[in-house]
C-alpha cells in the first residue's frame, strides 16, 4: 500500500534525512520527499499498519529534524 502525506520542513537538507530516517523505519517499503511539494510518499510493507508505522516515522525523523511535520 501507498499513501502521501504533507510534511512541514524549513530545508532540502532535512528532507533528505527525514527521507532516510523514514526507510529505515519498521514496516516502511521505501520512502521518498519531495521538498518542493512538501509531500512525503511512503510504500508500507505487506500487514503494516500504517498509522502505526507512521507514528514510528515520524519520531524517527524528529531524531534527525526536531521541528519537522508529517500531517496523518
Amino acid at each position: 500500500m501507498k499513501k502521501s502525506y504533507r510534511i512541514e520542513v524549513d530545508c532540502a537538507n532535512c528532507a533528505n534525512l527525514m527521507e532516510k530516517a523514514a526507510r529505515d523505519t519498521a514496516g516502511v517499503k521505501d520512502a521518498s520527499v519531495n521538498y518542493m511539494a512538501l509531500k512525503m510518499f511512503v510504500e508500507f510493507q505487506e500487514g503494516a499498519e500504517p498509522e502505526k508505522v507512521m507514528k514510528d516515522v515520524l519520531k524517527a525523523c524528529r531524531k534527525v529534524e526536531p521541528d519537522c511535520e508529517i500531517l496523518f
